[in-house]
């Protein structure tokens, strides 16, 4: 067949273009524009082949194979095929797991029955030149791509550029097409100052009965995603860096959630001694805010998304997910809050719902973290949707919010 095929390890080529432009492989150091670098490698590979493009094959690696946001995102796209393998953390580093044996196979298959003249590969690892030699055995010829090294040195098995057909680089202009560096001389959220009170309440001793052991409290899927979403707490510990060098540190067993703190306070319990300004606080869209000692009453009367959604809009909800939302935390906060909107009867509780800003009402809190964990947003091991995503979630549904009550307060004609 007079047609092409590219085969991308993500891991190399995001990996390396990390080194090239922030100076370290770490892929949470760059934005990775997809659909940019997705058409630049089908243009690249048409150019440089004279083949039509039959498919772009994405290999990557993820925790449990449970596909990320980027994954959902290119898996949607017009010829582009993702195939994941495993994530797994070993000595305090990412490595993939899988992903190599499945390039090895996709290519050795494709030449056997001769689905492509020409094949087009993305990578570095040298395990892969078996199946690059097979190819070529079947007639196929092989293309092999670099990112341009940082160094200036190879980043590639040199005995993979030695059996190539073909040998290309991809330079630091071409990468800048799709891909940038991150500026980290902020936060998506204000960090809060510290409080000793708010350490004083975690030391406090816990009542012994109805509570259970910090073990059984911790333990099976009591994630962020499933419990009552109060953030208190439970992220008092240094939150763990989103670049992947650094795991989070998980709270210790033993300390206490907002609900064993609402029992220190329930009739029958003498509370520990503790400072009388002592206050909870709660991650909004704004940072850190005061959370009150109980919600308005009409945050009770406030229906679920879940009791405005049909079986029907329910089956469509799902293949929008699958086929459209990318999922990014930004993305699912809007989709969630549009989705509740379009679905009220009475106006009124949008009203009110405004009134409650920055706080999303318990309820519907609940059901928007739940929702946003299947999008592979559970921090690994952790079952707890990390800090700064949901700051992200959150804002994105008071952005929708906040969309909707303008435009339903603005002026005829505008």
């Amino acid at each position: 067949m007079d047609r092409c095929i590219v085969l991308v390890d993500a891991g190399y080529l995001l990996g390396a273009a990390a080194s090239l432009l922030a100076g370290e492989p770490s892929r949470s150091r760059i934005t990775v524009d997809h659909p940019a670098l997705i058409q630049g490698l089908r243009d690249r590979a048409e150019s440089d082949t004279e083949r039509p493009l039959l498919r772009i094959y994405w290999f990557d690696g993820a925790p449990d194979r449970v596909p990320q946001p980027e994954h959902r995102r290119l898996r949607v796209m017009p010829r582009v095929t993702v195939r994941l393998g495993a994530l797994t953390r070993s000595d305090g580093r990412w490595a993939q797991k899988g992903v190599d044996a499945a390039m090895h196979a996709e290519l050795t298959e494709l030449a056997r029955n001769r689905a492509c003249s020409d094949v087009v590969l993305v990578t570095g690892d040298g395990d892969l030149l078996p199946g690059m030699m097979a190819a070529k055995e079947h007639g196929v010829a092989v293309h092999l791509w670099a990112v341009q090294a940082a160094d200036g040195d190879y980043n590639q098995s040199e005995d993979l550029v030695a059996e190539a057909d073909e040998r290309r680089v991809l330079d630091r202009t071409w990468i800048t097409r799709a891909v940038r560096a991150k500026e980290f001389g902020g936060v998506c959220a204000p960090q809060p100052a510290p409080r000793p009170e708010i350490a004083a309440i975690l030391s406090a001793p816990l009542p012994d009965s109805g509570l259970g052991s910090g073990a059984e409290r911790h333990s099976g899927l009591t994630s962020a995603a499933e419990r009552p979403p109060s953030d208190e707490g439970e992220h008092t510990q240094a939150e763990a860096e989103r670049d992947g060098a650094q795991e989070r540190v998980p709270a210790p067993k033993g300390v206490p959630t907002p609900k064993d703190l609402a029992a220190l306070r329930a009739p029958g319990h003498q509370p520990a001694p503790q400072p009388p300004s002592a206050t909870l606080r709660w991650s909004s869209d704004k940072g850190w805010v005061d959370r009150p000692t109980a919600e308005p009453p009409d945050a009770a009367s406030m229906p679920t998304l879940a009791q405005l959604t049909t079986a029907e809009q329910r089956w469509a909800d799902r293949e929008e997910d699958i086929t459209t939302v990318g999922g990014d935390p930004y993305e699912v906060g809007q989709v969630f809050a549009r989705r509740w909107m379009e679905r009220l009867g009475d106006q009124g509780n949008l009203q009110k719902l405004s009134g409650m800003y920055p706080r999303v009402p318990h309820r519907i809190d609940g059901e928007l973290l739940r929702y946003a964990a299947r999008f592979g947003l559970l921090a690994h091991k952790d079952d707890q949707i990390d800090e700064h995503d949901r700051y992200a979630i959150r804002a994105g549904f008071w952005r929708e919010v906040d969309v909707r009550t303008t435009a339903e307060h603005a002026p005829a004609g505008e």
